[in-house]
């Protein structure tokens, strides 16, 4: 799955990664669901006055229905309910821009189906994630890298985040072992060097 902004460009680029590996049809793509309550609280403007409490309660009510799957059934309320008020052309921009999009997207907001199957919604735990690992390490003043020597920091930087370093040690030196020695002398006895000491 792939979580995006809802950029036509960043989606069509997306798609066309996927089919050049043969993948049309097994990425999902799913809208970040902050960039959908901003654009109801666009919508919320055009109906309440800037500090109306009442417009918190509306957009609750209208992002909870969007979380069960109902976003083409919200589109069409608010574009409803901007007509039935009479709201001229230039003051109910944001209710149209809100009703657009969540029609448009339908396809890639069934929050109740990526909440079922357990995928993220929304892109915060990944920028996070990406500061975390990536820029609290490389983004220091005076740092300079290499494509291949950020990588290798960043790899093992994620092994340490994720609690799975001394599993990786362990495999690693296993693999170093088997690579420069086993493999070379497969029909001799070799010395491993072991905490202590060493063993034949």
């Amino acid at each position: 799955m792939v979580l995006v902004d809802g950029d036509r460009h960043q989606i069509a680029r997306i798609r066309a990664e996927a089919r050049c590996r043969g993948m049309s049809k097994d990425v999902t793509l799913v809208v970040d669901f902050i960039h959908v309550l901003e654009y109801l609280w666009k919508a919320a403007w055009c109906f309440f006055e800037q500090g109306d409490k009442e417009a918190e309660r509306w957009v609750t009510e209208r992002a909870f229905a969007v979380l069960q799957g109902h976003s083409s059934d919200v589109g069409a309320g608010i574009r409803r309910s901007a007509t039935l008020r009479n709201l001229p052309a230039d003051k109910r921009v944001g209710a149209d821009d809100c009703a657009d999009y969540l029609i448009a997207k339908r396809t890639m907001l069934r929050y109740d189906r990526y909440l079922r199957d357990g995928l993220p919604i929304a892109t915060g735990v990944i920028e996070g994630a990406c500061r975390h690992l990536i820029v609290d390490r490389l983004d220091i003043t005076g740092a300079r890298w290499s494509v291949r020597g950020a990588e290798a920091i960043l790899r093992l930087r994620s092994l340490r985040s994720s609690g799975d370093f001394d599993d990786y040690w362990s495999f690693h030196l296993q693999a170093e072992h088997a690579r420069n020695h086993a493999s070379r002398y497969a029909s001799k006895p070799t010395l491993q060097v072991i905490a202590g000491g060493a063993s034949s």
